[in-house]
């Protein structure tokens, strides 16, 4: 990353004895390594939180997917059988093929044959 190479950690350890001399070297080295270990640990600690982020976002657009496909299915299913129901209707009794079977707003609409005992009773 840095591309240091054996030669310059040398010089900078020949420099770091002249400079703070062989009682307080240890100590700055341990020093050294204990922040490295912390900003290591700190950029995994990123890392994977980052990580568990995206596989939820992953995870929720998947599920958005599914509730979009699945939705489209259940309009599918419902429009055929709607459509099923007015064949078989219309193929039971022709009469009922000339009465409208929905409204305006696409409910069902009730209808009664004409030789049905309310018809009937009305006349």
């Amino acid at each position: 990353m840095f591309d240091i190479g054996f030669s310059e950690l040398f010089v900078i350890a020949v420099v770091a004895l002249l400079v703070l001399g062989p009682e307080r070297l240890p100590k700055a080295a341990r020093f050294a390594g204990l922040w490295m270990r912390r900003a290591r640990a700190q950029w995994y600690t990123v890392k994977s939180e980052l990580e568990h982020e995206l596989a939820a976002e992953e995870l929720r657009r998947s599920l958005r997917e599914t509730q979009d496909e699945l939705r489209a299915a259940h309009a599918h299913v419902q429009r055929e059988g709607t459509s099923l129901h007015d064949e078989l209707r219309t193929a039971v009794d022709p009469e009922v093929a000339a009465a409208p079977t929905r409204d305006d707003a696409g409910t069902p609409v009730e209808t009664v044959p004409v030789d049905s005992p309310a018809v009937r009773d009305e006349r």
